[in-house]
């Protein structure tokens, strides 16, 4: 029976002061990052993300890789790195 707090993806799940117990992991609430996440999931009061348990964690390095709503920047300004032999050689015949 599903209560009317909970979606599909929390049954069986329990409030914790640690945090939100399922299926033997606790989860984390997600924080102001992961605001506009299709994998958001509300359990009672708070939003959780069922992808990964600590979503701080996540972000502290960059941009968490399971956010749907956030895209990566490649830079493309630089060329990369250049082999120094190859630019000598390529100099040395005029390119």
């Amino acid at each position: 029976m599903a209560n009317g707090n909970v979606k599909a993806g929390f049954e069986g799940a329990v409030k914790t002061p640690e945090g939100l117990s399922y299926k033997g992991v606790i989860l984390q609430p997600v924080i102001d990052k992961c605001e506009g996440c299709a994998r958001m999931m509300a359990f009672e009061d708070q939003n959780y993300c069922p992808s990964y348990p600590q979503p701080a964690r996540k972000w502290a390095l960059g941009v968490c890789n399971f956010a749907t709503h956030a895209k990566v920047q490649v830079e493309t300004q630089g060329k990369g790195k250049v082999n120094p032999l190859k630019a000598s050689k390529r100099a040395a015949k005029g390119r």
